[in-house]
């Protein structure tokens, strides 16, 4: 692989039916070939494997923000230093952004802005949210080896638990829990049964999330496709994209592992008329480049692209 990734997963979504257009896997098998059918080849990743999913769940942070009526999308934070300290740990950004406002802290990915979102909720505010649109649940496609991930609800005292999980660590997820959690953005806060079958007609879908709400977040996802923002390689020529990258540490038998990562873009397109998510996840990429934006985005633009051709889907950019 050009990312030189040990592995990886894509799926592609449809968002207004819950099929799932395709799903690969990387490295695949000839499952005519008796000597390939053993080993890490024959499990079905986006099924089976389960990641902390880092930066991809800010967007569902600053949802829960915006659900609480605390914040608007208009509303400021303050990241000023860079760093803080929570119950004798320490969560901090790259750098000091200083004051960001919503669409900023998706753009830069601030630990902090999450971080500081998060605790200034109700303890099982953003737990909910999570729970809704699908997280710590199996999607029930009836795939053998499906894993249902990890959310553990937290209590008000465990504050640093809590700040993490604003950006994606301390649960676990599998790659179609993240699409069909996208897919409840882009489905008007509509949550669809996922398929692995052709449907002749969408499945009664579960609302979890309020319209207004669903139609802001993608406004404000789309701007992390902007130049100069984590996401700008995941730019797709003609369509509007929204989306958020993740990078975050892999986990081994004593801990974290360093200078192993998982990196991750999830996108939705086109913005006018949301009809695709496709999530993209690699393991352990060996580059010089490791974050999501650098080595899942790109993977994504030319999977979206190609997608979007073949199913002749009308460009909503502006010329």
């Amino acid at each position: 692989m050009a990312t030189h990734a040990n592995s990886g997963s894509a799926i592609v979504l449809d968002t207004k039916t819950g099929e799932v257009l395709a799903m690969v896997n990387y490295p695949s098998f000839n499952p005519n070939n008796p000597s390939q059918r053993i080993g890490d080849r024959v499990r079905n990743r986006a099924l089976t494997d389960i990641f902390e999913p880092g930066s991809t769940i800010k967007a569902f942070t600053v949802a829960s923000a915006l659900e609480s009526g605390l914040y608007s999308p208009h509303s400021v934070i303050d990241t000023t230093p860079g760093w803080m300290r929570v119950d004798r740990h320490v969560v901090k950004d790259e750098r000091n952004h200083g004051k960001l406002s919503m669409t900023q802290i998706l753009q830069v990915s601030s630990n902090m802005g999450a971080a500081k979102m998060a605790l200034n909720l109700p303890p099982n505010q953003l737990w909910s949210l999570l729970q809704r649109v699908g997280f710590g649940e199996i999607s029930n496609v009836a795939f053998p080896g499906e894993q249902n991930g990890v959310l553990v609800q937290r209590s008000s005292s465990q504050s640093f638990m809590l700040a993490t999980l604003s950006y994606g660590y301390g649960m676990s997820v599998t790659a179609i829990q993240l699409a069909r959690a996208y897919a409840v953005l882009a489905n008007d806060g509509v949550k669809l049964p996922v398929s692995l079958l052709k449907l002749d007609k969408a499945a009664q879908g579960e609302r979890v999330l309020d319209s207004k709400l669903s139609r802001q977040m993608l406004t404000l996802l789309e701007s992390v496709i902007s130049k100069r923002a984590t996401g700008d390689k995941a730019q797709v020529p003609g369509y509007r994209v929204a989306g958020k990258t993740g990078t975050s540490w892999m986990v081994g038998r004593g801990g974290y592992q360093v200078h192993r990562y998982t990196a991750s873009f999830v996108g939705i397109a086109p913005v006018s008329q949301p009809r695709l998510v496709v999530a993209v996840i690699m393991y352990d990429p060996q580059g010089k480049a490791y974050t999501g934006g650098h080595v899942a985005a790109p993977v994504f633009e030319r999977i979206m692209e190609g997608t979007l051709r073949i199913l002749d889907v009308p460009p909503d950019a502006a010329q």
